[in-house]
């Protein structure tokens, strides 16, 4: 697989080192043959005389344009002793350019930037963005210039100012639950001075040691245009893109020649083993093999086997380890592939009070099985449609992680190819079950390091030279067209609402139902969001490997989620395969089978995910916190996950399943959303054939009181012993998502806390460097909502953070008022953003469906813009004075409460309160 969508695929599993995953026996659905067409992303390519390749992909559905950027230096790149410095330099360059000397987040945000970002791994940094296309000359002179012109403002203060973001990036990593693993597995899997033996942040010595000397040498060694490719992909022309990038960076002079790493794969022989304690909930095993990296004949092969042993509910692993031997929660495999290497991981999260030995034995009895044998022919031509859909999925998103840009920028960064891709998904069709055994056998036969995870005991403690005296103008918003909503009913009273989007021959199904957490009591908590669950795990005529099975043969993507008002039952498949997999998602709304054993398992896997949340700093305050700030008993009462509490989940029966099923999801107390490449002529019969059948009845109606505020500030601590950093909330209730000034608060909050260049953000992150990042939200909700901060500080900063953080709420309160510049900013953020926010059809659906959920009116984001820009300095603080109040909030700090206690009673905030991790007073 190319890089950038493997690195976007396996995200989330290299994150945690952990992935849900999943079970494939015999498909007991047909398997449709691989008659998927490769995606085609046509481009032109242009090499500047400095030796910039550029890329240019036309795509005008929006006016937007992404802009990626890929520098050919990662961590790989370092040398032993001075680690980090890549992903320290990628920070480096948001600070200011000699021409362009601001923030850059900051000054992009400003002009409605979206899927702004910068990354590092071992082989390259990026830099990415998505633009509205009156703004690309002011991001491309901002781009050009921090790649040109840097050093010139490249101070100690801006080092250590980065040096300190990236070393509380690097704690917060490693206090989330297995956060110890990644350091482990890159240096045992690795040989000493393998240039993936170390991670890409780098060792806290090497960051405390870098110099300024060092990061300029950094920079000139790595960063010149002959080591880049900048793709341009969107609303723009090859002739418009060629002209404006030879203007911003033509005269940017080449960086020196760079040597080429070559494959070092490294396979190794026997099997070494490490164990090491982290504060968790449950045991986790890792296994990992050297192979070989990406662009090369083995790589799709492994990618196949990885997906039939571990890649969705259908793989093998899933119905071994997770269903019928009930050992394992979750249960992956993932091929990861990198430039000169790659690795191939087995991933076991063991179930609660499961023998990990015994998880272990039955995790490689189903690996050497299928060494030894290879997959089924229906197996394969599941994983094959699997990935074959991922990549049609692509040609919706221009920019991003797993975009266009990102696709043809890695094939040219890796191999020279912008095509490259072509020839991984031609390899992937034409892959055989021997091809797959024959990979499996030379390379996972022998060879692994097993690391073994287990909780810590509780009982122990050239072109003409550019004028930069000034960045181009900014650009005006450009209008935004969304399709209507159409509206039909069916004949059981299911509302149907369509917005059509024929730019990719995807349709998107979202059904509505009016429930959520909110429909929860007390003594089930938890029920909404487990029912939600089990809609996946089978129907009376399909099992829940039946149901992965044909979604995956027809190369659809479903899931189940449940908020706090709604449950969400989500299907995005290829319009050549719609009535079939709208079919299967019908049985599964109407027909769950809730088998008792379906039932048993996942409340056990619920209570496992209960207890890791209990293990986490920030999930244990966002538990406790509604309570808090609601009141028990309240609608809204419940953790923010709707997980519940262990005693309700314990005690629920499939009878309350049931019940719930058949009391709220009735045609009458939903709507079903469609969003794509259909029209309602085409699709109404469908539904109506799919649908029809599903009785309508009266539904319940959920009762969400109103609450008073809270009549003076208090201070709550929970304590999680030996935590590197502390969690402060800061909280309070603001009125419903439907409120007449929402939109104007939204701006508010902005300012406040909503982007990277809010107030509490610069101050704790930016100027203090005492966090990786701060933020204040307004989650959505039909009736009151939280009002929340969240801050997760460095332990020794905690009583100053939250000293800055009060004085912070009472400036946005009245004592230092919205300037003109800083509404300006946020107004201008708002409104440029608008456009890349629409792109896919998930995220239009995603957009209608707040729409639907919270009786917004139909044109709400049609006026957003009008709205936002109509807002004065004077009404957007008078807004914040009356919405926000400093003495009436509920504080939450989660940490080491023997390390910070004394602080924060000394400040003298409120009343201080003990509570532990089911919220309860302690003594």
């Amino acid at each position: 697989m190319s890089m950038s969508l493997r690195r976007t695929v396996v995200a989330a599993a290299v994150a945690l080192l952990s992935a849900s995953t999943v079970y494939a026996a015999e498909a007991t659905q047909p398997v449709a043959k691989n008659d998927i067409a490769i995606p085609d992303i046509p481009y032109t390519k242009f090499v500047l005389k400095n030796g910039l390749t550029l890329l240019v992909h036309e795509d005008h559905k929006t006016p937007v344009v992404a802009i990626n950027t890929w520098y050919h230096v990662g961590s790989k790149n370092e040398k032993p002793g001075k680690t980090g410095f890549a992903h320290l330099f990628e920070h480096l360059m948001f600070s200011g350019s000699e021409n362009f000397n601001q923030t850059y987040l900051n000054a992009l945000e400003r002009i409605g930037a979206t899927d702004l970002n910068g990354t590092t791994n071992g082989d390259r940094t990026n830099y990415f963005q998505n633009v509205p296309t009156s703004m690309l000359d002011y991001a491309l002179f901002a781009e050009s210039d921090r790649m040109g012109h840097l050093l010139g403002v490249l101070d100690q203060k801006k080092l250590d100012l980065q040096r300190g973001v990236v070393q509380n990036e690097k704690r917060q990593g490693e206090n989330r639950p297995y956060g110890v693993t990644r350091q482990l597995l890159a240096e045992n899997t690795w040989p000493v001075g393998h240039p993936y033996s170390w991670t890409t942040i780098g060792a806290m010595a090497d960051l405390e040691a870098a110099s300024m000397s060092d990061v300029q040498e950094w920079f000139k060694t790595n960063y010149g245009p002959n080591n880049v490719t900048l793709v341009l992909a969107g609303d723009i022309t090859p002739e418009q893109a060629r002209e404006k990038v030879e203007k911003y960076y033509g005269d940017i002079p080449p960086g020196p020649p760079l040597a080429k790493q070559q494959a070092w794969i490294a396979k190794r022989s026997g099997t070494h083993r490490g164990t090491v304690q982290d504060r968790v909930p449950q045991a986790r095993l890792y296994r990992v093999w050297n192979v070989p990296g990406t662009a090369t004949a083995t790589e799709p092969l492994l990618d196949l086997a990885a997906q039939v042993l571990g890649g969705g509910k259908t793989s093998r692993f899933y119905k071994r380890l997770v269903y019928q031997d009930q050992l394992a929660t979750d249960a992956s495999a993932f091929n990861d592939g990198s430039e000169i290497a790659g690795q191939f991981y087995v991933v076991l999260t063991a179930r609660p009070g499961a023998d990990s030995a015994k998880l272990e034995r039955a995790g490689d009895e189903e690996l050497q099985a299928l060494i030894k044998s290879g997959p089924t022919a229906a197996e394969l031509e599941l994983a094959k449609t699997t990935i074959l859909a991922q990549y049609t999925r692509i040609v919706e998103r221009i920019g991003g992680f797993g975009g266009k840009s990102d696709l043809l920028a890695s094939c040219t960064t890796y191999t020279g190819n912008p095509e490259c891709y072509k020839d991984y998904l031609k390899a992937i069709k034409a892959a055989t079950p021997a091809q797959i055994k024959q990979a499996l056998q030379t390379w996972l036969s022998d060879g692994d390091y097993v690391l073994d995870v287990q909780p810590y005991p509780t009982n122990l403690t050239t072109t003409a030279k550019l004028d930069r005296s000034q960045p181009p103008a900014l650009g005006k918003p450009e209008p935004l067209k969304l399709p209507p909503m159409q509206k039909t009913t069916l004949s059981n009273g299911l509302k149907v609402v369509l917005a059509e989007r024929h730019t990719a021959p995807l349709v998107n199904f979202a059904l509505i139902v009016d429930a959520g957490f909110a429909s929860d009591t007390p003594p089930t908590a938890g029920l909404a969001s487990l029912t939600g669950r089990l809609l996946e795990e089978g129907t009376t005529t399909r099992s829940a490997a039946d149901i992965s099975a044909a979604f995956e043969a027809l190369g659809a993507e479903f899931s189940v989620g449940t908020g706090l008002d709604s449950a969400n039952v989500n299907l995005n498949t290829l319009k050549a395969t719609l009535p079939n997999a709208l079919a299967v998602y019908a049985d599964v709304i109407q027909h769950p089978a809730f088998a008792q054993k379906e039932v048993d398992r996942q409340k056990q896997n619920r209570l496992a995910g209960i207890a890791r949340e209990k293990s986490s700093p920030s999930e244990m305050g966002l538990r406790v916190l509604p309570a808090l700030v609601y009141g028990a008993g309240h609608a809204y009462a419940g953790p923010l996950s709707g997980s519940g509490s262990e005693a309700a989940v314990r005690a629920l029966t499939r009878d309350d399943l049931v019940r719930y099923h058949q009391t709220w999801f009735k045609p009458n107390n939903a709507t079903l959303l469609v969003v794509g490449d259909t029209t309602l002529a085409e699709v109404t019969p469908l539904l109506e054939k799919a649908f029809g059948g599903w009785r309508a009845g009266a539904a319940p109606k959920k009762e969400i009181a109103t609450v008073a505020p809270q009549a003076k500030p208090l201070v709550y601590l929970l304590d999680k012993p030996g935590a590197q950093q502390s969690v402060i909330y800061g909280v309070q209730l603001a009125a419903s998502t439907n409120a007449p000034d929402n939109v104007e608060l939204n701006v508010v909050n902005d300012v406040f806390g909503g982007t990277f260049s809010s107030r509490i953000n610069m101050n704790l992150r930016e100027d203090k460097h005492w966090s990786y990042g701060v933020n204040a939200r307004l989650p959505a909700a039909a009736g009151q909502r939280l009002y929340l901060s969240s801050s997760p500080v460095q332990t020794d900063k905690t009583k100053e953070a939250l000293q800055e953080l009060v004085q912070e709420y009472a400036n946005i309160a009245g004592a230092k008022p919205i300037t003109a510049a800083e509404l300006s900013d946020a107004q201008t953020n708002q409104t440029l953003r608008l456009p890349g926010s629409f792109e896919t059809s998930s995220q239009l659906a995603g957009y209608y469906g707040n729409i639907i959920r919270y009786k917004l009116p139909e044109d709400y984001y049609n006026t957003l813009t009008a709205r936002v820009l109509a807002l004065t300095p004077e009404k957007a603080n008078a807004l914040a004075a009356r919405t926000i109040t400093p003495d009436r909030l509920v504080w939450l700090v989660v940490g080491d409460v023997s390390k910070v206690e004394a602080g924060i009673r000394s400040l003298n905030i409120g009343e201080v309160r003990k509570i532990d991790v089911d919220g309860k007073l302690l003594p």
